[in-house]
């Protein structure tokens, strides 16, 4: 019988609305008996329709369930006598089961004010099927941040500078291990500890504004020294950049910091060695116009001695002339060789035997409280230089290690071969290749920095007035460049100094000639009134050629440069001879002007007098077949250049 009352159909409605929840729905009394009930549930769990009776009791589902297996293996009234006493306690309540089908059911019970309680039930696999494979991807995506975490720590562990990020509250929140063992730290434990703890009171205070700056959004570079975990003083660069979020505000700041100290000291090599070759420039330029007026001066005195041989009280004042000229010409002779103005006869040297002959020679002249130590690590290539300057200049070093000693201590010879790099080659200022390296160290005070960068300058000298003239080290740099080499000098405070010469290496079968027919002053001629045409710009130097050349018994025309000496040689066939200098003004040296002369009247001879040649002149009279006489000279060097002319 269908109720037709108000009430029943109110009843048949709420009953419908159930029917279309798409959840299942139950409520039980406090008897537990079934009070009400939706469709959904019983096709949820293909539950029979009997159970959906109103009335019917708790434990008649659980045990429809119980034998259908749906609570695992057991005694079935236990497990539904169980389930009934939870349900009697009235509890809130929340379980998940999995269905036989794979489905995933939320079931979550709520008590009733009069007793009894409701529950629903949810199919919720799709939900768990999602929040699994968010899972997922949050734990893969963990995996591959903390991959990607390991690879930048790995990166900038790797990167030769220190990394390292501080926020806001200037604490550090990243560091890479080189910056974190810079200050005495691991990388764990320098996180989270303040910038000032880390830095130190005193950098801190150098450092902090520049901090605060990159905190304010600007970025800042800079640069400090501070004495790192090995205890040298090291030159560092660093920049801070503002670490901004999406919206502009500062959020921290990077920073990124490189020792500069090899590089610094690179600059400041190479520096000095651009000082050292102006200086040399200006003093090569110096030495010329010094023997210039070096060679009017002898040239005269030298005449006026011949003329005074009949006068003792007159030459009693002339030989102090000559002698102090003299003098003269020996210090521009050192000037020369500063400035590679003389270019000496460089052959293959055997530096080990020169050095061990030296050493052999100063252990015999040097007091017994200095030890002179020769140590060698390798057999070197022969050294491509001239040996006597070479000798020179290992003399040179040895006498200035032994004052620097004040007469006691040691001086260490150390020979080796070594491979100068580009990078090193360009510091240094010489090709790359190989080199033989000789350091002449000594167990002196050392040198503080401003007297090691100014050691090679001509006439700089830390002794005593009237000791030194300070002309020592500058030989010893003029004949490292012009033997293509460099020397260096390393003074670590209170350790002493090591002066490093480098050396090209060459074959050993680049062996020298014998011949030696271009030295000294062998034939030397005197005229019969021979014509010479002798070109040269000074004209009180040409005055004192003229006289020598007379004295020698030949003619003499004069230019001034090499145009107007090739109009005359060209109109005038009877010149036999051509003296010329070297360096002239105009587009034509004294070589081009003999080459020249040479075209246009073969059977000319020709010599050249020099004050001073730059390197590039060095190399042109290296190369040239024509005899070379550097100023001032006698005449009776003169009388040998006019033997040897070609």
């Amino acid at each position: 019988m269908v109720d037709e009352s108000p009430s029943g159909v109110q009843l048949k409605l709420l009953q419908a609305a159930l029917d279309h929840i798409n959840q299942g729905f139950t409520v039980f009394d406090r008897e537990l008996r079934l009070v009400a009930s939706n469709r959904w549930l019983f096709d949820l769990f293909d539950l029979p329709d009997r159970l959906a009776v109103p009335g019917t009791h708790f434990s008649e589902f659980m045990r429809h369930n119980a034998e259908r297996g749906e609570y695992g293996e057991g005694d079935v009234a236990a497990m539904v006598a169980e389930r009934v006493e939870r349900a009697r306690a009235f509890r809130p309540h929340y379980l998940e089961r999995i269905r036989p089908n794979g489905d995933v059911v939320a079931i979550k019970g709520e008590p009733l004010p009069g007793g009894g309680f409701v529950t629903t039930y949810t199919i919720i696999t799709d939900q768990r099927l999602r929040e699994e494979a968010l899972e997922r991807a949050v734990s893969d995506r963990t995996a591959a941040l903390r991959d990607s975490e390991q690879r930048l720590r790995l990166i900038t562990d790797a990167i030769p500078a220190l990394i390292a990020r501080i926020d806001t509250d200037t604490r550090y929140t990243f560091a890479n291990r080189r910056y974190a063992a810079w200050f005495g730290h691991t990388v764990d434990s320098i996180l989270g500890h303040p910038v000032a703890g880390v830095l130190g009171d005193q950098l801190h205070q150098e450092l902090g504004p520049r901090i605060r700056q990159a905190l304010a959004g600007e970025e800042t570079t800079y640069e400090y020294r501070r004495a790192g975990p090995d205890g040298r003083i090291a030159e560092m660069r660093s920049t801070l950049l503002p670490d901004l979020d999406e919206s502009g505000q500062v959020r921290g700041c990077f920073v990124l910091s490189l020792d500069i100290t090899e590089q610094k000291q690179r600059e400041a090599e190479l520096q000095q060695a651009q000082k050292m070759e102006a200086v040399g420039q200006l003093t090569g330029g110096v030495a010329h116009d010094f023997n210039n007026l070096l060679t009017i001066i002898l040239g005269n005195v030298n005449a006026l001695r011949a003329r005074a041989a009949d006068h003792p009280g007159l030459a009693e004042l002339v030989e102090p002339v000559i002698d102090a000229a003299n003098r003269g010409s020996s210090l521009v002779n050192r000037l020369l060789a500063f400035a590679r103005g003389s270019a000496g006869e460089p052959r293959p040297v055997d530096v080990t035997a020169t050095v061990v002959d030296l050493t052999r020679l100063l252990r015999r002249s040097m007091p017994s409280s200095i030890e002179v130590v020769t140590q060698l690590t390798d057999v070197p290539r022969p050294a491509k230089a001239d040996r006597s300057q070479l000798e020179n200049a290992l003399l040179n070093l040895a006498l200035n290690a032994r004052d620097a000693m004040d007469g006691r201590g040691h001086i260490l010879f150390t020979i080796a071969e070594t491979q100068v790099e580009p990078a090193r080659a360009t510091v240094l200022g010489v090709a790359p290749g190989g080199y033989v390296r000789i350091d002449v160290g000594d167990t002196g005070p050392g040198m503080s920095e401003e007297v090691r960068r100014r050691a090679f300058e001509p006439f700089f000298t830390t002794k005593e007035f009237g000791s030194g003239n300070g002309l020592g080290l500058s030989t010893v740099y003029g004949f490292a460049r012009r033997s293509s080499g460099m020397v260096t000098i390393a003074s670590p405070p209170g350790e002493g100094a090591t002066v490093t010469l480098y050396l090209p290496c060459t074959e050993a079968t680049d062996q020298p000639s014998d011949d030696d027919s271009e030295s000294g002053e062998r034939n030397p001629a005197t005229g019969t009134g021979e014509l010479v045409l002798l070109v040269e710009d000074d004209t009180g130097v040409r005055a004192v050629v003229r006289r020598q050349l007379n004295d020698l018994g030949y003619i003499v025309l004069e230019a001034e440069d090499a145009s107007e000496a090739l109009d005359m040689i060209r109109s005038i066939g009877e010149i036999r001879y051509l003296i010329s200098d070297v360096v002239m003004p105009g587009q034509m040296n004294g070589i081009a002007l003999a080459n020249e002369a040479k075209t246009l009247t073969p059977a000319i001879r020709v010599g050249l007098i020099s004050g001073y040649a730059d390197g590039h002149g060095v190399q042109e009279i290296g190369s040239s077949p024509f005899p070379v006489l550097a100023k001032p000279f006698a005449t009776e060097a003169l009388a040998g250049l006019m033997g040897r002319s070609v």
